[in-house]
């Protein structure tokens, strides 16, 4: 009998012993669906790594999961600032930088770098009458068709006379050619003076001296200097015009015998645009300075002159007498 009761202890011991075993740790507490089990092992996740404050949110990317022996890990500090962690502000600011649109381009017409052409110079001596006050200045704003017209929307306008424009009264003419030795049609709104242009179209700068002296004549497409391609000032050598001649500008001077052609095209592509790191605030604009020699009257109609010819008396008398 003593047998039996030892043996049916013993039975109930182990039993007793290994349902203690069967609810022990190892159950899946985090709430919801378990995770799957993995091949090779069994997933296992802790209450206390679950329930632990995140620093990082409910993101685990990157991390291994929690050991069940483990302790629970003590929470971390709270930092004032911004998280750095692979794949964290920093790459969705960086995500956003290539994301912003690129810059609408500006409509109209710009002067771009064109083809080297021939173009010789020779260099003399020009004292000026005032070194860095010019008697008169002119500018020619170019554009197409459609822009030329927008800039001009506000006023009334009126064509130019064979594409060139008078400058000082009429001592000088300026304008532009095209390809084929015309002269671009232009108008003038507003006091100012406007060229009709076509893209990739070449042109040069005309300027006709109408007066019995040398003028000296500075000049700037899109605000830079013609001849040395920087920011343009009174200060800068100029071109020649020779006493009732005419002077014609290929384009940028690159040498004593060589330019870049004048050629209509994009802002953005203009020679200025590039020059400047993307400024295109001077693009669309031919400037004129011009210079007279000292010692010489560039404007011989003055205004007593030109008043003396509108009192002149046609009829003084009635009979010719001799000189």
């Amino acid at each position: 009998m003593d047998l039996i009761r030892r043996g049916f202890l013993a039975v109930s011991l182990a039993t007793l012993f290994s349902s203690a075993i069967g609810c022990g740790g190892g159950s899946y507490t985090g709430g919801g669906a378990k995770p799957p089990a993995e091949a090779g092992g069994v997933e296992v996740q802790t209450t206390a790594a679950r329930e632990a404050p995140g620093q990082f949110g409910n993101d685990s990317a990157g991390f291994p999961a929690a050991d069940e022996a483990a302790p629970a890990a003590p929470p971390l500090p709270a930092v004032q600032g911004t998280a750095t962690r692979p794949g964290g502000v920093f790459e969705a600011e960086k995500k956003a930088e290539v994301l912003q649109p690129e810059p609408t381009n500006r409509p109209g017409l710009g002067t771009e770098w064109g083809e080297t052409r021939s173009s010789s110079i020779t260099t003399v001596a020009f004292q000026r009458a005032e070194p860095t006050s010019p008697f008169s200045m002119a500018s020619l704003f170019y554009n197409d068709e459609e822009g030329a017209r927008a800039m001009a929307n506000a006023a009334g306008f009126r064509r130019t006379s064979g594409g060139v424009t008078p400058v000082a009264g009429g001592a000088l003419l300026v304008g532009l050619r095209d390809e084929n030795g015309a002269f671009l049609n232009g108008f003038v709104a507003s006091d100012k003076n406007y060229i009709v242009g076509e893209a990739s179209r070449r042109y040069t700068i005309v300027i006709r001296n109408r007066t019995p002296n040398r003028i000296e004549c500075v000049v700037s497409v899109d605000g830079l200097d013609v001849i040395d391609g920087r920011a343009a000032g009174f200060s800068k050598r100029g071109y020649l015009v020779q006493p009732h001649g005419e002077l014609e500008i290929d384009g940028f001077r690159q040498s004593v015998d060589a330019v870049a052609a004048f050629r209509f095209g994009s802002v953005r592509g203009a020679y200025a645009t590039k020059k400047s790191g993307g400024d295109s605030r001077n693009v669309g604009v031919i400037g004129f300075a011009f210079f007279h020699e000292r010692g010489t009257n560039p404007f011989p109609w003055t205004n007593d002159e030109v008043n003396k010819r509108h009192d002149a008396n046609p009829f003084p008398g009635q009979f010719a007498t001799p000189p």
